[in-house]
């Protein structure tokens, strides 16, 4: 009987019925879900956490890179600090050269300056032209300043010598103990020694306009007579002591004279003394030769002499003013 509803159809009847209006069987939709799990196993496994080996391999190879990275990051450091260091080096070593420099020049510009000014005010200011150098005349070392002598005596003593006057002092005693000792003995002069000494002496010195020129006096030693009155006085040891009596009566007068004691010189040798007779000359006179050898020896007095001196000074006879400056005081 039908009350005019229909009957409800049952889930399986309404399954089938979606079945058969193409929907997929429970045979397709199980294999869905079972694919559907694994994928999803397969996507957890995937993203899920690794295996502890895994992790610390990981974190060892991360930790040595970035010590690389530090230990580079310092080398790269350290060289550009040691390139900073040297070239700030060599900034300073140039910097220091250059002030060394400057400092030379400033030192040979001081020195150019100061031969400069040395030169001007050598050099007069109104100069003449400067000689040629083949003709400059040559400088003289200075010459030394002389005493002025404005009186020479030559005193000629007849034969013998100064060194047989000391070998025979008994004969010549005032020559050996009080006319040597006041003097300069100059041993190896000879009488010409003596007259070229003598003569340069009045000369070496200009004299001022209107002074009084020096004076050159000669005084000759009588020689002994003739006959029996003379024989004596000639005989070796005679001829000494009449010598001896002479110089010594002699020299008591010209030391006794101002003109001694302020610009004199006595020259004192021994020669040839001759008379007229002896001689081929005219009667009344005299004369006296001067030989070099054997040297008689010559003796200074005057104050400008050192006293009790004996030289062994040679006279220069081509610059007897040299002798003068050794000998005179």
């Amino acid at each position: 009987m039908s009350d005019g509803h229909q009957p409800t159809p049952s889930p399986i009847a309404a399954a089938a019925g979606r079945s058969r209006r193409g929907l997929p069987s429970l045979r397709a939709a199980a294999a869905l879900a079972a694919a559907m799990l694994a994928l999803g196993v397969g996507i957890g496994a995937a993203i899920g956490p690794a295996p502890e080996s895994s992790r610390a391999s990981g974190l060892n190879g991360s930790l040595a890179g970035l010590i690389a990275t530090v230990r580079a990051r310092a080398q790269a450091q350290r060289q550009q600090q040691a390139r900073a260091a040297a070239a700030l080096a060599e900034a300073q070593e140039a910097q220091a050269e250059s002030e060394e420099a400057a400092q030379r020049r400033a030192r040979r510009r001081r020195r150019r300056r100061r031969a400069a000014s040395s030169a001007a005010s050598a050099t007069p200011a109104a100069s003449t032209p400067e000689t040629p150098a083949a003709t400059k005349p040559k400088t003289s070392t200075p010459r030394k300043a002389l005493p002025q002598i404005g009186n020479v005596w030559l005193i000629e003593l007849a034969g013998g010598s100064f060194s047989e006057a000391a070998a025979q002092a008994a004969a010549a005693p005032y020559i050996d103990s009080q006319a040597v000792p006041e003097g300069t003995l100059l041993g190896e002069w000879s009488a010409q020694d003596a007259s070229a000494f003598a003569a340069e002496a009045t000369l070496a010195e200009p004299v001022a306009e209107g002074a009084t020129p020096p004076l050159l006096h000669s005084v000759v030693q009588p020689a002994c007579p003739e006959g029996a009155a003379g024989a004596s006085c000639a005989a070796g040891a005679g001829q000494l002591t009449a010598a001896d009596e002479f110089l010594k009566a002699t020299l008591a007068q010209i030391t006794a004279t101002a003109a001694y004691r302020e610009h004199g010189l006595v020259v004192i040798t021994f020669a040839s003394v001759g008379l007229a007779a002896q001689q081929g000359l005219p009667a009344g006179a005299s004369s006296a030769t001067l030989t070099y050898r054997p040297p008689s020896g010559v003796l200074l007095l005057s104050p400008f002499v050192r006293a009790g001196s004996r030289s062994a000074a040679a006279f220069n006879p081509t610059s007897p003013r040299q002798s003068l400056e050794t000998l005179l005081r």
